[in-house]
């Protein structure tokens, strides 16, 4: 039986890879590698519990730092790990320190590599996370992408003899576990304080992290006072590194119309978004799952890191303005049943295929 290492290190890796271990497991003997890169329990260990995933065969603790510094630490102790595992392929995901320090150690010596999301990009080496999809791109064997606009990108890059179009591993991801869990089995939504939350049956699902909009005081008060105007309840589940700033605001500022709650796992994640009105976040992978639930949505942002998303308006970016936010939520979105621009849900069955296909 052929052996697959698997690299993960940040939350949506360990969604995904959730998802491709299922397929893997009748045939392959897959290892799993933690690098470390989200290290505490809610950004972690609860993901690797509450979707059944073995714990990893490796943790590697690797976190903080410079970018430089991470990924040199992780490429010492990976070279180490496939040293003693000899795998026959290693499977990397997304555009992480730990997808690109997973693909550089590999590649030099002589493993082939599968690049799940290939191809995304914003075009520009002055983010780090284009670089880290560059160098794994370019060194990976086999490279799958999850939107039909990564296929285009990885064209013009000379690499469509090993590029795939396969859809979303998220999207099966989403489908799944959207058909086992529900709003009313979850019961870990908790103020500041630690009580338990109820959720309403009409709510507005909102959460905003990103440093644009978190660590600026004026910016995130324009969002705050937006939602506090909406029709109904906003469920605002609040990053731990704008939890201060938060706190500082409602010391100035009535927000009776939010609900502040601790981050939630995946699951509550799913629960909340598929019983939501509207989403207002400023995160990539829930505008995602905002579409992918048939949710209209704003982002508050000057990017849409899938703008595939903006089709028909059910996504919308918004500026760290109260006006804006409540304008762009007002206009209408329609649904297009026609519209699959991340594949059918059955992502990774035909990932599995293509790596039968190569070592065949």
């Amino acid at each position: 039986m052929k052996k697959i290492m698997t690299i993960v290190g940040a939350r949506p890796q360990f969604i995904k890879a959730a998802m491709m271990s299922r397929v893997l497991k009748s045939d392959y003997n897959e290892v799993l590698v933690h690098t470390g890169q989200h290290y505490d329990k809610n950004m972690s260990d609860v993901f690797f519990d509450e979707l059944n995933m073995s714990p990893p065969d490796y943790n590697l603790n690797i976190s903080g730092g410079t970018h430089g510094t991470m990924t040199g630490r992780m490429m010492i102790s990976l070279e180490e790990v496939m040293l003693k595992e000899k795998p026959d392929m290693v499977i990397v995901y997304g555009d992480t320190n730990s997808t690109m320090a997973g693909a550089l150690v590999a590649v030099k010596l002589g493993i082939p590599v599968a690049h799940i999301e290939a191809g995304n990009t914003r075009g520009s080496l002055s983010n780090p996370e284009d670089i880290n999809r560059l160098v794994s791109d370019h060194t990976s064997s086999i490279l799958f992408a999850c939107v039909e606009s990564a296929m285009d990108v990885m064209k013009k890059e000379n690499l469509s003899d090993r590029a795939y179009f396969v859809g979303d591993s998220m999207l099966d991801a989403f489908l799944y576990y959207s058909s086992i869990t529900d709003i009313k089995s979850r019961t870990d939504y908790t103020d500041f304080d630690g009580n338990r939350v109820a959720i309403p049956d009409e709510y507005y699902y909102m959460t905003c992290h990103r440093q644009e909009n978190a660590e600026t005081k004026g910016n995130l008060l324009q969002i705050l006072l937006a939602a506090q105007e909406l029709d109904s309840t906003v469920i605002y589940a609040v990053h731990p590194r704008n939890r201060k700033r938060v706190t500082d605001i409602l010391k100035e500022h009535k927000l009776d119309n939010i609900v502040f709650i601790n981050p939630v796992g995946y699951l509550s994640s799913v629960a909340l978004m598929n019983n939501a009105k509207k989403v207002i976040t400023d995160s990539g992978g829930l505008q995602r799952e905002a579409f992918f639930a048939n949710k209209q949505c704003v982002t508050v942002f000057n990017y849409a890191w899938w703008p595939e998303t903006l089709h028909n308006g059910m996504n919308r970016l918004v500026k760290p303005d109260k006006n804006d936010i409540l304008e762009k939520l007002s206009m209408e979105a329609v649904v297009d049943p026609n519209y699959k621009p991340f594949g059918d849900g059955h992502s990774c069955e035909k990932m599995k295929e293509i790596i039968d296909r190569y070592f065949a």
